[in-house]
């Protein structure tokens, strides 16, 4: 889930889809594996002529190394997710953190005519030209999370919601303050790294959001998403702050270093708030037994989705729950808070950091 340190980070800007539901909706629409069982949520589409299989499409898929959790979260769910289907053929390209390979590799997909491309870009400026290439020669283009320079690149935008992030942490932290009785609480944030907008947008949705109930941030640090940056900022951050009352953390991946710091200082006197949803991080908050309380979801379920949309392009299909008949343009993903109450809903979904 981490961006690289190369321009834009992967979760720059972004219809209303709750996170999970937006993948959903789509299963819903399009699922056709013989192997799968669509779940229960998907019954009332049963029947529906999108599900069946059709022509055979090929879907490129490109996008940066598996270097994080997050990212690795994402190839697979694409990879995964194309096997459901009879009718897809997926065309992955190598991933790669090199601006020039990628596109390289994209304009291999364009030469291979691949009916649709899904792109992650490192990069979304720098890999506009090459996306557009693409939409210029008829393949349409699923532009995944880091979003191009100009909407001429691609057919469909689906991402996550770096301000919704912040607003569903700061919902949360608030919510228990309040419920504690605690007054002029002292609110620590841990954020990513300070130069992405991605960072940016996380922690202006958090400080809003906190306004509302009358609190502001304490303590602030960023990191650069990566274990050992998280427990040296944490570290730093504890021994300059003697109370704190809550945390937030932008990053899973980035927190596993963020509670090795907390548990190394002997503090507990303060809750927890993760971002992204990690498996561990979700097992961790079922577990109870530390300050991590909830998780404020950026799911990578979002490269299923996208070959679901891919298909549904190719084929000529809608999504069959929207009264429009063309697949929307631009879909963003709502960001749920994973709680001890809800997490064996989210749990199957998390990604290993």
């Amino acid at each position: 889930m981490k961006p690289t340190t190369i321009g834009i980070g992967r979760r720059e800007m972004l219809l209303g889809a709750a996170g999970v539901g937006a993948a959903t909706v789509l299963t819903a629409c399009t699922g056709n594996s013989k192997k799968s069982t669509p779940p229960a949520t998907t019954a009332a589409a049963v029947g529906n002529a999108n599900s069946a299989p059709g022509k055979t499409v090929t879907i490129g898929f490109s996008a940066p190394a598996a270097d994080h959790g997050w990212i690795a979260a994402i190839a697979n769910n694409a990879s995964a997710e194309a096997k459901k289907f009879s009718d897809v053929k997926l065309e992955a390209v190598q991933p790669t953190n090199d601006i020039a390979a990628q596109i390289a590799a994209v304009e291999t997909l364009i030469n291979k005519k691949a009916d649709v491309i899904v792109m992650l870009p490192n990069d979304g400026k720098q890999l506009t030209t090459v996306a557009r290439k693409a939409m210029n020669a008829g393949i349409q283009v699923i532009n995944l999370d880091r979003i191009f320079d100009s909407p001429l690149a691609y057919r469909t935008w689906i991402g996550g919601d770096n301000y919704g992030m912040g607003v569903s942490a700061g919902d949360y932290v608030g919510t228990e303050l309040k419920r504690k009785g605690v007054s002029n609480p002292v609110i620590a944030e841990v954020a990513g790294i300070d130069s992405l907008p991605l960072t940016q947008q996380r922690s202006q949705g958090f400080r809003d959001s906190l306004a509302k109930y009358g609190f502001r941030v304490g303590p602030r640090q960023a990191a650069q998403f990566t274990v050992a940056s998280g427990q040296q900022v944490t570290a730093n951050l504890l021994q300059s702050a003697p109370r704190i009352d809550a945390m937030w953390n932008h990053d899973d991946d980035q927190g596993v270093g963020v509670l090795a710091a907390i548990r190394q200082a002997g503090r507990s006197e303060f809750f927890m708030v993760g971002g992204a949803g990690s498996a561990n991080a979700m097992r961790e908050i079922k577990a109870d037994k530390g300050v991590l309380k909830a998780t404020v979801l950026y799911p990578p379920t979002m490269a299923s989705s996208a070959i679901q949309l891919a298909r549904l392009l190719a084929q000529g299909h809608g999504m069959s729950d929207l009264t429009q008949p063309e697949v929307p343009a631009f879909i963003t993903l709502y960001s749920a808070t994973v709680t001890k109450e809800n997490v064996d809903q989210y749990l199957p979904l998390g990604f290993e950091s």
